[in-house]
């Protein structure tokens, strides 16, 4: 019986042979590693995964998928919301760092993307399909119309790339946008640093991003008492992820 996508899950499934052998290329599994794949749908991607890895773990939502996939012997199937997850709890489960892959919903996949972050320290590497201008923003460069809060709080924690662009024909149904597939490799802890004392003055800092951040980030400094040659005479996209790490480092005088 043909499964058919369900809106409210943000379902398309990949559909495409060449795109999935070059997705599983770049992810490149190898047998022992811990491997989770978020939203296997249909199994696509799921199969030829297997096929290199032998053994993998996938969450899905969509009960009717989840009882296809649990026929497969070598399938761990987490029937959940992926952001109920602790994906800290399944490396120390396999007793090495995970390796996470998947074509998200684009609906909540920045949700997803947070929920992860969380996790770094227990993740080898993260392959994602995503909308492809969600991509353009992870992986921008200071000074670019695309960089953002989302590229700060990721480029922190991550090194990112995008290795390869999908047309929406590669998807049944087509989604109306076009996607891409993003490495995420973390990075080591910055030292000193809080996630959300950064996340907090990265917030402050977009708010209104086409102004010069003495009128945004200036007044958060100045209520913090904070003592620091911080140039607000810049909008928040012109200033590199490095400056903003030095700022949540800094403490009240």
């Amino acid at each position: 019986m043909r499964h058919i996508a369900r809106k409210r899950f943000g379902q398309h499934f990949l559909a495409d042979d060449g795109i999935i052998d070059r997705i599983v290329s770049a992810i490149d599994p190898r047998p022992g590693q811990a491997l989770v794949e978020i939203g296997p749908g249909l199994g696509a991607l799921t199969g030829p995964l297997r096929e290199r890895c032998e053994h993998l773990t996938v969450i899905e939502l969509d009960r009717d998928l989840a009882h296809r996939l649990r026929r497969d012997a070598g399938l761990t199937v987490i029937e959940a919301d992926v952001l109920r997850v602790d994906f800290s709890a399944l490396a120390a489960t396999a007793g090495q760092p995970l390796r996470v892959v998947g074509n998200l919903p684009y609906n909540i996949s920045t949700p997803i993307l947070f929920h992860l972050l969380a996790h770094a320290t227990h993740v080898q590497d993260q392959h994602f399909m995503l909308q492809k201008e969600v991509v353009d923003r992870m992986a921008a460069e200071p000074g670019h119309k695309d960089f953002g809060r989302l590229t700060v709080m990721l480029q922190w924690r991550y090194r990112i790339e995008s290795v390869l662009d999908v047309p929406p024909e590669a998807f049944d149904p087509p989604p109306k946008v076009d996607s891409a597939v993003v490495r995420m490799v973390p990075l080591p802890p910055a030292a000193g640093v809080d996630a959300q004392r950064l996340g907090q003055l990265v917030t402050v800092a977009f708010s209104q991003r086409r102004k010069l951040l003495r009128h945004t980030l200036g007044r958060w400094i100045e209520a913090q008492g904070l003592a620091t040659g911080f140039d607000l005479q810049r909008r928040a996209e012109e200033v590199p992820v490095a400056e903003y790490l030095d700022l949540a480092r800094l403490t009240p005088r």
